[in-house]
Formats: C-alpha cells, structure tokens, sequence
C-alpha cells in the first residue's frame, strides 16, 4: 500500500471529516446547477471552507468528481437492470428513458458525466461504459418485441435524451416539467402502434412564456 493510499484509508479526525462533508454537499449543489466546469474557488465558498482545506481534502477535482458521482453513475446502471427485468419490453424502455432523463434534469453534472468521458477516473468510467451495453438491450428488446421502430438505433435514443435535458435547460425557470410533454410526443413517434396519441403531461408553453424564456435564458457555461 502507497503513502497516499494509505492516507486515503486512514480515519479522519472530526473537525476534517466535518469539512470533507461540507465540500461534498457544496459541490453537489454547484455541479447539479452548473455542471461539472464549476471551479474550485465556487465550490470552497458554496462549503465554507478555505481553497486551501478543499486541496487538503480533495488535492484534485476529479478526485472530488469520483467521490461524489460513482455512486449516482451506478444508480444508473442498477436502473437499467431493473428495467430489464420488466416483463413489458416497452414499459421497460420508456421507464428508464424517463427516470434516467430526470435524474440528469436534476444535475447537470450526472448529464455531463453520462454524456461525454472528458471527466471521471477508472471506477466511474466502467459504470459508464456499462450503461450503453444494457440501454442497447432495452432497446433491442422492445424493437424484437414488436413495440418499437426497428429503423430506431439505441444511438437516437441516447440523443433524444441529450434533447430532452435541452429542453429542461432552456425552460427550468418557467416550465420545468416540459420536457414530459416532448418525451411523450417522442414515445408516439417511436411506437410501432397506438389507438389513439397518448394524454400530454404539462402544458404546452403560451408565446409570453417563450418570450420569457428566451429573455432571461443564458447557454449553460456563459
């Protein structure tokens, strides 16, 4: 065992404990509204600690980006087992489309994670790299069941998804539920059949509350 593993195991006094997890829950909150460019300085004032004390405890970011999102990256992963356990392949799918893209609604920084490998070391990057295998499944399965398009590829799915956070991004201050009505008008296009169009959850935005938007909207990182 190295020096600095060991450090890494060995127990931390009260007081350091006390600002390990004060600079977890600071970065939580700045990584879920800003995504995961936010710098260090902002995260050490959202905690209440000194840059310094954040070094001490996290010497880099992406060591605190591995603390804090192997766990949420896993979650994942257990999802879309569990949706691949369900007997309807089609409920299946739509299930994890929908709790998968309201997880990363809710943080920004789990949508970048899911969505590009520029950030997250060995552990978060295998759950990474499993979650594509098992939504390829949960497509494939609902297309061989018949439910689905079979000209649709998991690819366009994973881009509907990237879409849809999209959509939340530019409507989170005056409709933030939007996005389900998109995700809805989406799942009609992609079955292969339907009685009727499905029940429209949200309601669709009047022109002033477009104009609202696009005035105060800001892309995200400017």
């Amino acid at each position: 065992m190295t020096e600095q593993t060991a450090m890494a195991h060995r127990p931390l006094r009260r007081d350091a404990e006390r600002n390990r997890r004060r600079i977890l829950e600071g970065a939580a909150a700045a990584f879920a509204e800003q995504g995961l460019d936010v710098t260090t300085d902002e995260i050490a004032r959202r905690s209440g600690v000194g840059i310094g004390t954040f070094y001490r405890r996290f010497p880099t970011k992406e060591l605190l980006i591995e603390a804090l999102f192997e766990d949420r990256i896993g979650k994942l992963v257990e999802l879309a087992e569990e949706c691949l356990r369900d007997e309807d392949p089609w409920s299946g799918l739509v299930s994890f489309l929908d709790q998968a893209t309201a997880r990363q609604v809710a943080d920004r920084g789990l949508k970048e994670l899911v969505f590009s490998t520029a950030h997250g070391r060995a552990r978060i990057s295998a759950d990474r790299d499993r979650i594509g295998p098992l939504f390829f499944a949960l497509v494939e399965r609902a297309q061989l069941a018949g439910q689905l398009r079979p000209d649709v590829a998991g690819t366009d799915l994973g881009l509907v998804q990237l879409m849809l956070t999209a959509v939340a991004d530019f409507t989170r201050d005056v409709a933030p539920e939007s996005w389900r009505r998109f995700l809805a008008i989406m799942l009609d296009g992609l079955r292969t059949s339907r009685d009727a169009p499905s029940p429209l959850p949200a309601s669709a935005l009047d022109p002033a509350q477009v104009t609202q938007i696009m005035a105060c909207y800001r892309p995200q990182g400017r």
